[in-house]
């Protein structure tokens, strides 16, 4: 089987890779290395394919996704505050990229799975969140990842092609991102840590989160892949969420807390019944074990930069200039 894994250098598309590399797929990546990383493939680099391309533009690579039996098209911009500075790079990079892949599919295309985000739910009304939730994105790079799922399901829909959106909660494990943004709380939390500098926990740390381990979100996207199903929508989750002070106390070392950030839940909590009845979908790595796996791994994170409170503040300006105006208007 011919497979394009979209940003299969990442954090997400190389563990998809390792799993997919144990059915006997021929793979082929395609990633313009913007956050992927080369040696997040090294280990496996003789037995694929790698394509640099940048996907919001016509190349050589749509010749690739047109040969594939399957596509998963992971690739995209993910951080809030990049997203609300720079919105265009995100509309590009999330919804353009995603016509033109859609676009390169043939007619012969077993499934084109769509990794897409919970962030669509924005503060949801019901928990846990079922697809079904009111969609309600808070700032642009959650909008743009649910217009790349609304682009993919329309076209399931028009040009018969079979598509299958996969939401995902709170990923978490080896390999994640430690670019220089200021994002993900595992990132933040283990440069931290190596640092000897104490964990910026937002708010009161009683925020819950539906961590759900890297692997666990990888069988999802496989077993959405080879499924009898199209034209659905699926959460993948743990459906069980932990707090950031739980996560803190299994990382370690002192806390500190800073202000809550506009536009974020309270609680993420996914509603999997979906997947767990029609995908047979079943996670297998618990919160803690997933936690231990990543901090025998914390090296990784030895070229994260370390943010302190101050850092911080200067980085989130334009995530409370923009979006704490807003929610206060609709109180």
């Amino acid at each position: 089987m011919k497979t394009v894994i979209t940003g299969g250098a990442g954090f997400i598309g190389s563990h998809l890779v390792d799993l997919l590399l144990t059915k006997d797929h021929h793979i082929s990546i395609i990633d313009n290395f913007s956050t992927g990383r080369l040696s997040n493939l090294s280990h496996v680099e003789n037995k694929v394919e790698i394509c640099e391309a940048d996907l919001s533009k016509n190349g050589d690579w749509e010749l690739i996704v047109k040969e594939a039996d399957y596509v998963f098209h992971l690739a995209s911009l993910a951080d809030i505050v990049p997203s609300i500075e720079n919105p265009e790079l995100y509309y590009h990079s999330n919804v353009t990229s995603t016509l033109n892949v859609l676009q390169a599919c043939s007619k012969k295309v077993a499934k084109f799975i769509y990794a897409a985000s919970s962030s669509c739910y924005g503060i949801p009304n019901k928990y846990p969140t079922p697809e079904s939730c009111l969609i309600d994105p808070q700032y642009p790079y959650a909008l743009t990842k649910y217009l790349g799922e609304e682009i993919s399901m329309h076209w399931a829909k028009v040009y018969s092609l079979p598509v299958i959106s996969t939401r995902f909660f709170n990923v978490f494990g080896t390999r994640s991102r430690t670019s220089g943004t200021y994002g993900a709380v595992f990132g933040v939390f283990l440069a931290q840590k190596l640092a000897s500098r104490p964990l910026t926990i937002v708010g009161d740390g009683n925020q819950k989160r539906d961590f759900t381990y890297v692997t666990d979100v990888c069988k999802g996207l496989m077993l959405a892949a080879f499924s009898k199903y199209t034209h659905q929508i699926f959460n993948i989750g743990s459906g069980e969420p932990q707090s950031i002070n739980y996560l803190a106390k299994l990382i370690g070392g002192d806390v500190t807390y800073i202000p809550k950030r506009p536009g974020e839940p309270d609680c993420t909590h996914a509603d999997i019944s979906k997947a767990i009845a029609m995908l047979s979908y079943s996670p297998s790595i618990s919160f803690e074990l997933g936690v231990k796996l990543v901090l025998e791994d914390i090296d990784y994170w030895s070229e994260a930069p370390v943010w302190t409170p101050n850092s911080i503040q200067e980085a989130t300006k334009s995530w409370f200039k923009h979006l704490k105006g807003y929610n206060e208007s609709i109180k």
